[in-house]
């Protein structure tokens, strides 16, 4: 996950959104019905709204958990910059798990989708279901003896903001697939460092966006979080011309 155009530390609050939306995998916690707690390893996906979504098999022990207790955590995990796993970044969140049915299922089961392309070969079966998790607290720690404990309404984004944006997310991504590809391919190669042709955007939020080839995904996060179209159009622009500058400077035309 890159960031666009932008040396300055974020906020806690978002530094920690940009965990949890760029994360693959994270380590989720259940309550099993003795009261013993049980952790296990989840793909997440998280909504426009930052709430977690996981699509999960009733099979799976940590499911039938939280059909009986909806209580959970979830640890994010960033990329290690040396030897001490103490100095990762990483945030702890902590909600209550509830199955998503209906309309709104489809609708973020295929932004989990856009997140884990791979899993459409399993996503049809029927003993799997969408679970959400709407953050109530967070722990954020950037590094050794850097943490900040974050309320939920401080870790979540704008709500106006992530109306604007869904409302504009269909538009958004036809408009840059069709019109902008050259600068979707240079932002992924030169800033995001994926090779190959064909990326497309497949999803965007407040925070960043994600463009997928395949099954392969990449995530540009924005350096601040946008309010709406525009913040994204600029945002976009910005780290083109980052991409390119770094294409100008390894040679390239």
């Amino acid at each position: 996950m890159a960031r666009a155009s932008d040396n300055a530390v974020p906020p806690p609050e978002v530094a920690a959104r940009a965990l949890i939306r760029g994360a693959k995998e994270a380590m989720l916690a259940t309550v099993s019905a003795s009261g013993q707690p049980f952790a296990s390893l989840v793909t997440p996906a998280a909504a426009p709204d930052l709430a977690v979504l996981l699509w999960l098999s009733q099979l799976s022990g940590h499911t039938r958990h939280l059909m009986a207790d909806g209580r959970c955590s979830l640890l994010f995990v960033g990329a290690a910059a040396g030897p001490n796993p103490q100095k990762r970044p990483r945030v702890t969140v902590t909600g209550v798990a509830e199955r998503v049915e209906g309309e709104e299922a489809a609708s973020l089961k295929a932004r989990w989708l856009a997140r884990h392309p791979y899993a459409g070969l399993y996503a049809h079966l029927p003993d799997f279901a969408l679970w959400r998790v709407v953050p109530q607290e967070g722990l954020y720690v950037g590094g050794f003896a850097m943490a900040r404990r974050l309320p939920g309404s401080a870790l979540r984004p704008d709500s106006g903001a992530v109306a604007a944006l869904a409302a504009a997310e269909a538009e958004i991504l036809d408009h840059v697939n069709a019109e902008h590809a050259d600068a979707v391919a240079v932002i992924v190669r030169r800033l995001l460092g994926r090779a190959g042709r064909g990326w497309r955007m497949a999803a965007v939020d407040v925070d960043g966006c994600d463009f997928v080839r395949g099954n392969r995904v990449a995530r540009l996060a924005f350096p601040n979080p946008v309010q709406d179209a525009d913040g994204v159009r600029k945002a976009l622009i910005l780290a083109t011309r980052a991409a390119r500058g770094v294409a100008q400077n390894m040679g390239e035309s």
